[in-house]
């Protein structure tokens, strides 16, 4: 099982290579929530998103040997660049297996960074069907999105930096997916503000990881149709799913409508340009589904790698300064 001292030492090996990323505040926010909110924007990591802090540090723990073998991923396009970027900067070849729908702009990034990209259709394959006939090529070490130590120890040192900056809060609220992020930023929640409640969000299509929480069962969802591309994956992990259960204390859900309502915010009043999943957490307090008034909340600004003309799509179905 991860741990919060996993979490610390995680922090200690990316340092220096990962960005200790802003934390920001909006008066206007604030006025529209009743609530003191603190994101922190992991739209300005290396990579665009999060995901670099747990792939540098799974591949930096990797032996000279292992690192020769190369990496292997999948990846719908967060995790893919961060994997191809850190194995880039730790001298490593990186192999992804991206589905054929993944956003254009998160393609043209990964393969930027030097990695080879297979695709496959998530209509008729299975992603981690695909990566086992490519491990049987040449052995490459497996570094899957979420489910994985050093993964979720590395994606604990965003809400470990945010705690640090503005102290204990009243309330986390975090995009959940796989749960990687989620799990990790519980462990540090519970090390350093023991109070906070800590509350994963996802979209309605992929409820998956909500309906797990609730039941006490693994549930799982099938190509969930949501403009939340990160936040598609089939189920919480092996991992993630008991540190949800053992550290989270709730989860909901919002609608693809909540996430651009939150999106034009940010990008209109703050000059953020957020991705669909980087937004859930906001949009759970931006929107009403979760009771912020009166407290102290961060919510983790997951990502901003976001298809730029596939955005101003999406904002132009939204009326007038709604």
């Amino acid at each position: 099982m991860v741990t919060w001292e996993d979490v610390a030492a995680a922090a200690e090996r990316i340092a220096g290579a990962a960005r200790r990323t802003p934390v920001m505040t909006s008066r206007t926010l604030d006025e529209r929530l009743g609530a003191t909110v603190f994101l922190k924007c992991e739209s300005f990591q290396r990579g665009g998103a999060f995901k670099f802090r747990g792939a540098y540090n799974a591949i930096s723990r990797l032996s000279p040997a292992e690192r020769e073998r190369g990496v292997l991923t999948y990846s719908s396009g967060n995790h893919a660049q961060a994997i191809a970027l850190a194995s880039r900067l730790l001298g490593a070849r990186a192999t992804i297996v991206m589905p054929r729908d993944a956003p254009a702009a998160k393609r043209r990034a990964t393969e930027g960074y030097g990695a080879r990209v297979v695709a496959y259709d998530p209509a008729t394959e299975r992603r981690e069907e695909v990566a086992d006939r490519l491990a049987r090529e040449g052995s490459p070490v497996l570094i899957p999105p979420f489910d994985h130590s050093d993964v979720i120890a590395g994606q604990g040192t965003c809400a470990k930096e945010l705690l640090e900056e503005t102290g204990p809060l009243d309330l986390l609220l975090v995009p959940c997916g796989g749960g990687g992020l989620l799990s990790g930023s519980a462990l540090s929640a519970r090390g350093l503000a023991p109070g906070c409640r800590v509350i994963g969000v996802e979209p309605e299509a992929g409820d998956d990881a909500t309906r797990s929480f609730k039941t006490g069962t693994l549930q799982t969802v099938e190509n969930p149709r949501t403009i939340a591309d990160g936040a598609r994956t089939p189920s919480l992990g092996k991992l993630t799913f008991p540190l949800v259960q053992a550290n989270v204390d709730d989860m909901l859900t919002v609608s693809d409508a909540d996430l651009v309502e939150t999106m034009r915010f940010l990008w209109e009043r703050m000059k953020l340009v957020v991705e669909p999943t980087g937004v859930l957490g906001l949009a759970a307090a931006y929107r009403g589904k979760v009771e912020v008034a009166g407290r102290r909340v961060g919510a983790i600004l997951s990502g901003g790698n976001v298809d730029l003309l596939a955005a101003l799509e999406l904002f132009r179905g939204l009326p007038p300064g709604s």
